[in-house]
């Protein structure tokens, strides 16, 4: 039996040595300043979104209407464009060497482009759904919509390992499009105004970006008009959002507090 003052020490203890745990859990928020506005086609429901050497590379969604889109940001007016089987709901994009890879959603199957030219290359398979796609060297992190991230080889596409995602110990569901920025995974997590920014090592979220009020900002109506769509400008470190059906591309900076 203890005596009342050891189970009231004890307690204080238990306290006191719980409050760095707890603080050591939460997750950082940012918010966001908005530096630059671009045209976006309301018809594109974005799926991949990359950029690189002044051109935007974009996939879109939905069967009879997927399509690869190149072009530049100050205009809508496509530098190549192709259209993906319209029997197949296309996906992500995600850049290779001298080609673009392209998923689709529950089909299976995947596609190579010519990056110059955007004529199809060929096709693969593999497992499971198809969401979103970034790349750091010879490693393609890829998004099936659960809380973990595949690893792929981007010679051959198979699968070369997983990635789980946790925020505060607790898996984060519904990844979505992908953009990998300065050693971290940036992911949208699908049906939120949240990215999630993933430290690539541990799969933990190290902070979370809120963009709410830019949906209603691009005009973006109905259930699926959602943020989707990061791109990384390396060169002048710019940051590139939109959303599906948006009309408009933000360039962003996170506004952090100290820490994030």
């Amino acid at each position: 039996m203890h005596s009342p003052a050891r189970i009231v020490l004890a307690a204080v203890l238990s306290l006191i040595a719980a409050v760095p745990a707890a603080q050591a859990k939460d997750v950082p928020v940012c918010t966001y300043r908005i530096d630059n506005a671009f045209p976006h086609d309301t018809g594109a429901f974005t799926e991949g979104l990359l950029f690189d050497k002044g051109l935007l590379y974009e996939s879109t969604g939905q069967k009879g209407d997927s399509r690869i889109v190149v072009r530049k940001l100050e205009t809508l007016d496509p530098v190549r464009e192709a259209q993906v089987d319209p029997s197949v709901f296309g996906e992500g994009l995600v850049d290779w060497k001298d080609q673009l890879i392209s998923l689709t959603w529950r089909e299976g199957v995947g596609y190579r482009w010519d990056r110059a030219t955007l004529k199809l290359l060929g096709t693969f398979r593999y497992e499971g759904e198809g969401w979103a796609m970034t790349r750091n060297g010879e490693t393609i992190y890829q998004s099936d919509g659960s809380a973990s991230l595949r690893l792929r080889d981007p010679a051959t596409m198979r699968q070369t390992g997983t990635l789980a995602v946790t925020a505060e110990g607790k898996p984060v569901e519904n990844l979505n499009e992908l953009e990998w920025i300065d050693g971290q995974i940036w992911a949208n997590v699908w049906m939120t105004d949240r990215i999630a920014r993933i430290d690539p090592k541990t799969g933990k979220v190290v902070s979370w970006l809120d963009l709410t009020g830019l949906r209603e900002q691009a005009g973006g109506v109905g259930v699926d008009a959602v943020l989707n769509g990061i791109a990384w400008d390396s060169a002048a470190r710019r940051i590139f959002v939109t959303g599906k059906n948006w009309n408009q591309i933000f360039q962003i900076t996170p506004v952090c507090s100290k820490g994030a």
